[in-house]
């Protein structure tokens, strides 16, 4: 078997159910080489990721990627503007303009999560906004996960998927939004923070939005390193949409499993990036280093 690498996965610190040392452990034990920590919103996580790697491999076979998971807005090609999500990888955590941006995107990620659980227990929910907020890490931005986790603790659903089905996704009653990072200015922080960025999930048309391949175009004209093209919300239509575009665009093609543990039934490595576009990402990349 040939090396395995997923560069798309999440930790406690945003919205997954491993912590990051439990991230690393569980793709070491499923026989992946490298992840990817793309925690939304948040480098909280890498410190003890990068800990863990070293204990649980200290002779470098295993390697992990330093990265985050950007929630931005942009013009989807038909008139309307959508959220779409940027993997950002390798960029130095210090930049003061992508801290900056973080911290204000977490507050409002908190805010957002204090008056959605607030609005269900005022109509009789069984939670409680003060003990999701408490739950919390110290840099984590929560999100709607920690809420469908907490009606699903209480017996209200059955799972993650229908909380969000029912209450918590962009049609439902309990929804509310928020204000994304404008997918340019997002593109162009992570460049001078000497990262690189892929459109994560472009055509996942069962997450009720997507972009047009013109609005991928101009974003690679702008800047955009790479695209994720084998992802779980990817049917084979899609998969061979968005390869022939990285093709045609110069895109580097990805390959990532979203793995956010027990919210998902996707295993970690379920997708994987070839070894040549790894290192295509990770020579254009100066802000930061592989761990491992």
């Amino acid at each position: 078997m040939g090396v395995r690498i997923d560069l798309h996965t999440h930790s406690t610190e945003s919205d997954g159910t491993d912590t990051p040392t439990e991230l690393v452990a569980t793709a070491i034990d499923a026989g992946v080489d490298v992840i990817a920590l793309t925690d939304h919103d948040t480098t909280a996580g890498w410190a003890e990721a990068e800990r863990a790697v070293r204990e649980r491999s200290p002779s470098g076979r295993f390697r992990l990627v330093p990265g985050a998971e950007l929630s931005c807005s942009s013009p989807d090609g038909r008139g309307r503007d959508v959220t779409v999500h940027l993997l950002a990888y390798l960029f130095d955590p210090a930049s003061p303009a992508l801290v900056a941006e973080q911290s204000r995107l977490r507050a409002e990620r908190r805010a957002r999560l204090r008056e959605m659980a607030s609005r269900m227990a005022a109509d009789g929910f069984p939670v409680d906004p003060d003990a999701i907020m408490a739950g919390l890490p110290p840099d984590s931005p929560g999100g709607r996960p920690h809420l469908a986790r907490a009606l699903v603790r209480a017996g209200r659903v059955a799972s993650v998927d229908e909380a969000f089905a029912r209450y918590l996704g962009a049609t439902c009653p309990y929804y509310l939004p928020r204000t994304d990072t404008p997918v340019h200015r997002a593109i162009d922080m992570i460049a001078d923070a000497g990262g690189v960025t892929v459109l994560a999930h472009p055509f996942a048309t069962s997450r009720g939005q997507d972009v047009t391949p013109p609005v991928v175009a101009e974003l690679a004209e702008h800047g955009l390193t790479g695209i994720e093209v084998d992802h779980p919300d990817h049917d084979p239509a899609a998969r061979a949409r968005t390869r022939e575009l990285a093709a045609e665009l110069d895109l580097v093609p990805t390959g990532s499993s979203d793995y956010h543990g027990t919210n998902k039934t996707i295993g970690i490595g379920q997708e994987t990036t070839a070894p040549e576009a790894f290192d295509r990402l990770v020579a254009e990349a100066v802000g930061a280093v592989v761990v491992g």
